[in-house]
């Protein structure tokens, strides 16, 4: 798959190497149209928790580095449309946004996991033209989002690792290579 869609996943290129935002990343793909892209890292937990950023709740549910862009924002995908109003479908049951308060309130009255939606500060995203170009260059693989809603509880820190090996052949070389590779 080269073409990105609205809710398929960029994965991060091995040669990334040193992109302190993007090294091993897995993107969620929210929007992607011919004015530019919008996408959350999934895979990159912050040493934060929302109470920490949020003073209306006590929940302990994990806020992730969603990308350079805005990071003084929270941003947050979900599974639960019916009790989110103003959410907007990215793909295959994943909604983007809704009404805060209504979340913080079903959070709070434990209506609402953190299986069913993730938080992010910052987003990712490419101006016009600016993510093909980078696809062009190799720094992204596109991938189709098998994983449907259920990408929301899916595993964080071993993502990257798991696709790699997914995608077999070289890559799977890369797959147990150190972060950083002045370790090796």
């Amino acid at each position: 798959m080269n073409k990105p869609e609205k809710g398929n996943l960029l994965i991060a290129e091995p040669s990334i190497i040193g992109d302190i935002s993007f090294n091993r990343a897995v993107i969620l793909l929210a929007d992607h149209n011919d004015l530019g892209s919008v996408g959350f890292i999934l895979n990159k937990p912050l040493d934060y928790n929302l109470k920490d950023l949020i003073e209306d709740t006590e929940s302990e549910f994990p806020v992730y580095n969603g990308g350079p862009v805005e990071q003084d924002n929270l941003y947050f995908i979900h599974k639960s449309p019916e009790l989110i109003p103003d959410s907007i479908e990215i793909s295959n049951g994943i909604f983007w946004g809704g009404d805060f308060t209504v979340v913080l309130d079903l959070i709070n009255e434990e209506k609402i996991s953190s299986e069913d939606i993730r938080f992010f500060l910052g987003y990712s995203g490419w101006d016009e033209k600016q993510l093909d170009t980078e696809l062009k260059s190799n720094a992204w693989l596109v991938s189709e989002n098998i994983y449907s809603k259920e990408i929301i509880s899916k595993s964080c820190v071993t993502f990257w690792r798991e696709k790699m090996l997914e995608l077999g052949g070289d890559y799977s070389i890369w797959s147990n290579a150190p972060e950083n590779p002045s370790y090796n």
